[in-house]
């Protein structure tokens, strides 16, 4: 039996999907934008190799590849790179392997929210913008 509640409004639900997904995103990458020489700041105390860099990187993967993917713009591939950015982004700034108590809880539950959103990529990475997307016109 096939599972037919929402295959009406599929491309209106993967929209809303991209949408959710991407917020967490924008916001962080206009702060970082806002907030550049912070952000070169914050990733040199971290030890992040080529922190300039890595905060260009940080402001166009989390502020321009997530307006494209909003828009729908080379979805399945920009949702890859996204995804693979993220696990990066976890693996470097929520290290909580390395951490005790609170600070081992908050970074862990960062850590998975990292991860969580990954399996939301891969997904979307999977299944395409839909048709409200430049992709899909």
């Amino acid at each position: 039996m096939r599972y037919t509640l929402f295959e009406n409004q599929k491309s209106e639900i993967i929209l809303l999907a991209r949408i959710l997904l991407m917020i967490l995103f924008i916001m962080a990458g206009w702060g970082k934008l806002t907030g550049f020489s912070g952000t070169v700041g914050y990733l040199e105390s971290l030890g992040t190799p080529a922190p300039m860099l890595a905060a260009a990187i940080a402001v166009i993967m989390e502020f321009i590849v997530a307006i494209l993917i909003v828009v729908g713009f080379y979805t399945r591939p920009l949702a890859l790179l996204l995804a693979l950015f993220t696990v990066g982004t976890a693996v470097i700034g929520h290290s909580f392997w390395t951490m005790v108590d609170a600070e081992r809880a908050a970074n862990m539950t960062q850590f998975l929210k990292n991860m969580s959103i990954v399996g939301g990529l891969l997904l979307l990475a999977i299944t395409g913008p839909g048709k409200y997307s430049l992709d899909g016109k």
